[in-house]
């Protein structure tokens, strides 16, 4: 039977453990659970703690019930004795940590029993502390703190392990939910007798700021571009969504869109980084006059992009398509010059992020950016992606670790 003091302060356990009352995490208090089948160690051990305000004491005489109250009580220390008809307590000691909702809460084993070796036995199955009873006072009060105040302290900090995981799997979604709305957005790829596009993205785990996109202005003018927020986040991934929206809208004041100088020049303005919270981007933006097989670009701080002459199987040329001026958002009003060059028949355009371009060998060193160019300009056997070929390129730089930053690359074959 479990049993309890008569003193007000002393809370009283029901005949049965399923009716306990479980205590409440939040309340912090000391909570005493006793387990002695001696009535009067359990008046003595309650008479100990009565003038302690902040503690409240339980006690349970039937070791066969005190499993139950103590998952039902959720004491913040178990005084547990050693020698009980039917279970020893040393058996208890053994249940309590084997159970979940008891397997942390210090136990006090309280013994007539002075002998080494059944300390050692104690402390083996999971015992916090050991004292022969009955004992002084003065130190009883200062283990029972002692413990469980340092219970406590694991109780909140599992608390606030919980409430972190949750908040980092609510996060995830929210990031998930990101990563999956800025893959709506890529755009379709098309296949005409002028323009054939292909692309790969890859997000990074972080969710980086990489956008790109191709558009058609009017029938012979294509617009492509792809920009990359600074830093990783879904803030950076909702500012390369607007910046993307607004080239597709051409939604850009006074811009020629067939003018790549105007429009990095009003981007620039419509994004100024004191506007959106201190974030700027780079940026390559083209336009290809199909009639005229002229290519008009420039770039806002941006890797360069690759224009590559030839058959896919025997390619002659490889130029470099510098950026122009430096990113976008840092100063008011920055010119960015654009530049006209001539597109032989069949050439490939390459736009790309430096999640492609600036990777870490397993040393650390920097994959070397003329050994980037060599692997994007080498022949391609037939049938084979250059695309596929730079992602697995990537990889074997990197000695297969995941890309750290969003893998991003826009192939337009003008034919």
């Amino acid at each position: 039977m479990t049993e309890s003091s008569p003193s007000d302060r002393a809370s009283v356990a029901e005949n049965s453990p399923s009716s306990a009352v479980p205590a409440k995490r939040d309340d912090r208090r000391i909570k005493v659970l006793l387990v002695d089948d001696q009535q009067i160690v359990c008046e003595a051990i309650r008479r100990m703690l009565l003038t302690e305000t902040d503690i409240d004491f339980h006690y349970c005489s039937d070791p066969s019930q005190a499993l139950g109250l103590a998952k039902d009580l959720s004491p913040t220390i178990i005084l547990q004795d050693l020698v009980m008809p039917d279970i020893d307590g040393l058996l208890l000691l053994k249940f309590y940590r084997a159970n979940p909702l008891t397997r942390d809460i210090p136990v006090i084993v309280l013994s007539s029993q002075e002998e080494a070796v059944t300390k050692a036995k104690a402390f083996e199955l999971g015992a916090s502390d050991y004292l022969v009873k009955l004992p002084n006072r003065v130190e009883l009060i200062a283990r029972v703190r002692h413990h469980s105040r340092g219970y406590i302290h694991l109780l909140e900090r599992n608390e606030a392990f919980q409430a972190l995981r949750v908040s980092q799997q609510a996060l995830a979604e929210d990031v998930a939910e990101a990563e999956r709305y800025v893959t709506s957005l890529l755009p379709e790829k098309i296949s005409t007798p002028s323009v054939v596009t292909d692309w790969k993205f890859i997000p990074s785990a972080k969710l980086g700021g990489d956008s790109f996109g191709y558009h058609w202005i009017d029938d012979t003018h294509l617009a492509c571009y792809l920009l990359d927020v600074c830093g990783h986040g879904v803030k950076s991934a909702l500012m390369s969504v607007s910046a993307m929206n607004v080239l597709r809208a051409q939604s850009l004041p006074k811009c020629d869109f067939r003018d790549a100088s105007q429009v990095l020049s009003a981007l620039n303005n419509a994004f100024l980084m004191d506007n959106h919270n201190q974030m700027y981007f780079t940026i390559w933006y083209g336009v290809y006059d199909s009639e005229k097989r002229e290519l008009n670009y420039s770039g806002a701080g941006h890797p360069p992009a690759l224009l590559i002459s030839g058959t896919r199987e025997a390619p002659t040329t490889c130029s470099q398509l510098e950026s122009q001026g430096p990113m976008n958002g840092v100063v008011e009003d920055l010119p960015y010059d654009g530049i006209t060059i001539p597109v032989e028949p069949g050439s490939r355009l390459y736009i790309y992020s430096d999640g492609i371009c600036e990777l870490h060998k397993i040393d650390g060193s920097m994959w070397p950016f003329p050994e980037f160019i060599e692997a994007m300009s080498a022949p391609l056997a037939i049938g084979e992606s250059a695309l596929e070929r730079i992602q697995s390129v990537g990889r074997r730089v990197q000695s297969g670790n995941p890309f750290l930053d969003d893998f991003s690359i826009l192939e337009l074959t003008l034919s």
